[in-house]
């Protein structure tokens, strides 16, 4: 029998998901049907009802419904209670299990599939939202010598710095700054602003970026960004998108589903942009 899955946003036109998790499917030998859900704004519950009354196994989500999807779920993980959000969902009876995979798919791109560790590393973070709060646990686990979280408005950067030392488990120093107090050089350099999504430049000295760095834009799809740009200009040889994140949250949302982690690498070269 057929197990059902879907993507819902408000629009919805734009996701790559269907294309990724029927690869995923197609790969690991599992017979599922994934579709798109248009959700009304203002429905978001009523909509994921009728999907789970009709059959409906399990949800990806994508905005503006993570926080709606975070208030329906009966059974948070840590890592949505981490984001305040939620972006994977699984239906098991009358429980609806959350999850939030952002963080340690970029995680897994960045060390993995782009042989970046993090281990030792001084890593800076741009922005201080909702992606930012996913990836901390997930950047922390991996031990780099030290994280600090970078925001126009520094309150929120100095927030997330506290929760990051009250939930991680190591000892790794985070600092909340804004962009004018952030000095010495940086291994890892990752933007995490909304910045590249209106094509904006972030307040970022060319400075940061350490001999050898990695520069990695979290949006994906818009070719060689403002950020990205100012990386190369200051001598960075490695620059990345967040096509790789995309396609890593995706396998391990469909490996909580179907108990199979499917490779990703083709759905990564069919959906990479050059860099140009």
């Amino acid at each position: 029998m057929t197990d059902r899955y879907a993507v819902i946003g408000n629009p919805i036109v734009q996701s790559k998901s269907p294309l990724i998790h029927s690869a995923f499917a197609q790969v690991t030998g599992q017979d599922i049907d994934y579709c798109k859900l248009l959700g009304p704004l203002g429905e978001f519950a009523a909509t994921v009802d009728a999907f789970r009354s009709s059959g409906g196994r399990g949800m990806n989500v994508t905005a503006p419904f993570k926080l709606d999807a975070f208030a329906y779920a009966t059974d948070l993980a840590t890592s949505a209670q981490m984001a305040g959000a939620v972006n994977a969902m699984k239906f098991e009876g009358d429980k609806v299990y959350a999850e939030n995979f952002d963080g340690v798919g970029l995680v897994r791109d960045v060390v993995h599939n782009l042989g970046c560790p993090l281990q030792g590393r001084r890593v800076l973070i741009l922005g201080a939202g909702g992606a930012t709060r996913g990836a901390l646990l997930p950047l922390l686990a991996e031990q780099p010598a030290e994280l600090v979280i970078v925001n126009r408005t520094v309150t929120k950067a100095q927030e997330l710095a506290v929760l990051a030392q009250h939930h991680q488990t190591g000892q790794v120093p985070v600092t909340g700054l804004a962009y004018e107090a952030v000095q010495g050089v940086f291994d890892v350099v990752l933007n995490a602003s909304s910045s590249s999504l209106t094509h904006e430049l972030p307040p970022l000295p060319a400075s940061v970026f350490a001999p050898g760095c990695l520069a990695y834009d979290l949006t994906y799809g818009k070719g060689l960004t403002p950020f990205l740009k100012l990386a190369q200009q200051a001598g960075v040889t490695q620059v990345a998108d967040g096509v790789g994140m995309l396609a890593e949250q995706a396998a391990e949302a469909f490996a909580w589903w179907r108990g199979v982690r499917p490779d990703t690498s083709s759905v990564i070269a069919q959906l990479t942009v050059p860099l140009v």
